[in-house]
């Protein structure tokens, strides 16, 4: 009689613990926005929850969601270099690349096509 209450208590605590153990690991995405101080940390949150509904089928991307973001850069992949882009430089570089683009327009246009261009074509009469 003693052992089957035993065995009882022991289920008890077993299932608690796997229950606190799914809650445990599907709060990780969370804890990683909270930490990151991710903009959309309440979203990961209630995907957290959704997660346990849909069998841990999302828990994945959010883990990817939470850990994309770097309080730095944001969701940016460059890193700092992105942020120092000078404008005046790139629209140097755009003028630079139009003048290029019309000085092939026009030695392409002023070059003559060649008139045997496509004589011999299907002429294989052998």
């Amino acid at each position: 009689m003693f052992l089957d209450y035993f065995a009882l208590i022991v289920m008890i605590i077993v299932f608690l613990i796997l229950v606190y153990a799914a809650i445990y690991i599907h709060d990780i995405p969370y804890e990683m926005a909270v930490k990151r101080n991710h903009p959309h940390q309440d979203a990961i949150h209630v995907g957290g929850w959704l997660s346990l509904l849909t069998l841990h089928a999302i828990w994945p991307f959010l883990w990817i969601w939470a850990s994309l973001y770097k309080p730095e850069s944001g969701y940016g992949f460059a890193g700092t270099a992105a942020n120092n882009i000078n404008i005046q430089d790139m629209k140097n570089t755009i003028k630079d690349l139009q003048n290029r683009v019309t000085q092939l327009e026009s030695t392409f246009v002023s070059t003559p096509v060649s008139k045997n261009i496509g004589k011999n074509i299907g002429d294989n009469h052998d």
